[in-house]
């Protein structure tokens, strides 16, 4: 298992020591149970558990494991069907922004990972992909402007 960042509360680490639970042990507990040991929502146990599922794959960092969280996603298995690109262009519109191209190389990553569990790729072994896509399909009308083109309206 690959080391992971969580961003845990003191209390939430004084927990987990006080129940005998190491980091690299979480994974192992259901979202309601951790849960229960942790005296959290639900919610939260399952957005730990999505941290960890998601730095399983190799080049994912807490920052983009926290961006699918944002976006509604907890498990691998609900990445299976989606689409690079198309998971970008939700992101983009999610942020209001657009981001680094190679963002869009850690979306297809993820897709590949979730539909071929234990894969040793990493971002870069996608972005010839994403270069060609992008070449022939372009990026949507609707894309969102870079943030220093942007201008506030008050």
């Amino acid at each position: 298992m690959k080391t992971v960042k969580l961003s845990l509360s003191e209390i939430e680490k004084i927990l987990l020591k006080n129940a005998g639970i190491r980091i690299k042990e979480i994974s192992n507990y259901a979202a309601d149970e951790l849960a229960a040991i942790l005296s959290v929502a639900e919610h939260r146990a399952q957005c730990i558990l999505a941290l960890i599922e998601f730095q399983q794959v190799p080049s994912v960092g807490p920052r983009f494991a926290q961006d699918l969280i944002d976006m509604g996603y907890y498990r691998l298995t609900e990445l299976k069907d989606k689409d690079g690109a198309e998971l970008l262009n939700e992101h983009e519109r999610f942020i209001g922004t657009r981001t680094d191209p190679c963002v869009e190389d850690q979306f297809r990553l993820v897709v590949y990972y979730a539909n071929n569990p234990g894969s040793k790729k990493q971002w870069w072994n996608f972005t010839c992909e994403r270069k060609a896509y992008r070449a022939a399909a372009g990026y949507p009308d609707n894309r969102p402007q870079k943030m220093e083109n942007m201008s506030l309206k008050f």
